[in-house]
């Protein structure tokens, strides 16, 4: 397929998907509309609930390893490992 078929292709798509929406809008009444609003807006506050809390439970868990990391105990263990692969 060439560019300028896949455009014209794209093209038509978009403008029979334009003429379904305005059929649909034409023939719905207002409080339809709304309803159909309504519905679809419900789950778009859900993802970005998800990705709040997914980014708490990520920070949480970067504060918790940088307290064991910073640690003597972790400390002692890295810098061993460190001179054991050196060969020092």
């Amino acid at each position: 397929m060439t560019m300028g078929r896949a455009v014209t292709h794209h093209a038509a798509g978009t403008a029979r998907v334009r003429r379904a929406w305005q059929r649909t809008v034409a023939s719905s009444s207002l409080p339809q509309r709304l309803r159909g609003l309504n519905a679809r807006a419900g789950d778009a506050g859900m993802a970005t609930a998800e990705y709040a809390i997914a980014t708490l439970a990520a920070v949480g868990f970067a504060g918790v390893l940088v307290v064991v990391l910073k640690g003597s105990e972790v400390k002692g263990l890295l810098t061993g490992i460190v001179r054991q692969a050196l060969g020092a």
